[in-house]
């Protein structure tokens, strides 16, 4: 082997990189692909991914893409890229250091409205449930437009000739290239926290997709969003739709039609006032006629005719009233007397019944002193025939007869022995 021929890894990859970076058509070329391996870093904003189609793939990198491109690349996106072939000399593989990318087919900002349209749709800025209501009869309209031009003109005339009693507040703005959206979101905000106007126009003329897409910003629409004024967008001709028109509170097709949804026109106020009026005078002359009539009717009672009488009536109802005064009067004074007597009669069967409770006591205990059987309870003895009399004398009894001898507490059997027992 001829070592002084040899080359490194490193010499060999960056001869192969010298060579394509002088290649005329490399340093200029078209490539179209399906993205795959797609990766995205937030903080540059770097791309990198991998082109490819049936038979083959090219990896690509574009720096700072992220903050180029109008649509979000995604995986299975088909892309026209436009780039440089070259080769990166630490891993030896060539790329495609993309320049340019657009989708395939449709166009890049056609794929960013769709895109941002998407989004703002899922996190509820379209829902109905939040458009503010126009106010019915506004006397400052806010417009928020070019100073010049067609648009702005058809929107005073519109408003002066339906409505010449509204005040007009044009707060002047960009409303294409770059710098377009940060001003219209300054003259929204200040017309909205100043509280200058009852509803707000925003919008321009028609246009291309490009001069139209200041209005399709995302901060634009979150700022519509937030707006305490109701907000109306008038951008383009009637097919013409952007961002704006989907998040404003009422979207008109032209500002010309802008101006007439923002405020009524007087013709057909004076017309409905009159109405009003008209309904006003005969209500109240319907109601004034009723107060006339019940105004005859009350006149003509007597005691309007007579006033004495309505005072003799009152004279014999206080008579009356009087008379059974009295009547209730002796009937408490009777009710009272009858308390006082069954009062009376209460406290003499109390005494009463208590000296008969003390009689029957007296009674009762001398009852019991005269009961034979009393002498019982101090331990003496009875003697009973079998038949229960009272056996007086020891005569009564033959020898060999039975006997009760009855005690306090019980009878005892007992049989005669016929002798008679010395006293003791």
């Amino acid at each position: 082997m001829n070592e002084q021929r040899s080359l490194t890894v490193s010499q060999l990859n960056t001869l192969i990189k010298d060579y394509l970076d002088n290649f005329p058509m490399l340093k200029n070329v078209y490539v179209k692909g399906e993205i795959s391996n797609l990766k995205i870093y937030g903080g540059s904003g770097h791309l990198y991914f991998t082109l490819k189609d049936a038979d083959s793939c090219l990896k690509a990198v574009m720096f700072g893409g992220a903050g180029k491109l109008k649509f979000r690349p995604e995986d299975g996106m088909k892309v026209l890229c436009r780039g440089r072939i070259a080769v990166f000399v630490r891993d030896g593989t060539y790329q495609l250091y993309t320049e340019s990318m657009e989708p395939d087919g449709l166009g890049s900002l056609y794929i960013a409205f769709e895109q941002l349209k998407a989004k703002l749709e899922s996190e509820g800025l379209f829902a109905a449930e939040h458009k503010k209501k126009l106010p019915k009869v506004p006397f400052r309209i806010g417009i928020i437009t070019a100073p010049t031009g067609a648009a702005v003109r058809d929107m005073i005339n519109v408003t002066g000739r339906r409505f010449p009693a509204a005040k007009i507040i044009i707060y002047p703005s960009q409303v294409q290239g770059e710098n377009a959206p940060a001003q219209l979101i300054k003259a929204l905000r200040y017309m909205d926290e100043n509280n200058l106007a009852d509803v707000i126009i925003i919008g321009r003329g028609g246009g291309s997709i490009e001069d139209l897409w200041a209005f399709n910003s995302e901060s634009l629409a979150r700022t519509i969003y937030a707006c305490k004024t109701p907000v109306i967008s008038a951008v383009g001709h009637e097919t013409d739709f952007t961002i704006a028109d989907f998040v404003a509170d009422r979207r008109a097709p032209t500002p010309s039609a802008a101006a007439e949804i923002a405020v009524p026109d007087s013709a057909e106020l004076k017309i409905k006032f009159g109405n009003a009026q008209n309904r006003l005078v005969s209500l109240l002359k319907a109601q004034t006629d009723n107060l006339r009539k019940h105004l005859h009717l009350l006149s003509d009672r007597n005691v309007l005719q007579n006033p004495l009488s309505a005072f003799d009536d009152k004279r014999m109802l206080v008579t009356i009233l009087e008379g059974k005064l009295n009547g209730s009067l002796n009937f408490t004074n009777h009710h009272n007397n009858l308390n006082y007597l069954g009062k009376q009669l209460f406290q003499f069967a109390v005494i009463n019944t208590e000296r008969n409770a003390q009689k029957l006591k007296l009674q009762s205990e001398k009852l019991a002193s005269l009961n034979p059987l009393q002498v019982l309870e101090r331990g003496y003895s009875a003697a009973f025939n079998l038949d229960g009399t009272v056996i007086k004398s020891v005569d009564e009894l033959e020898e060999g007869a039975l006997f009760d001898l009855r005690v306090k507490d019980g009878s005892i059997r007992a049989k005669s022995m016929g002798e008679k027992a010395e006293d003791r």
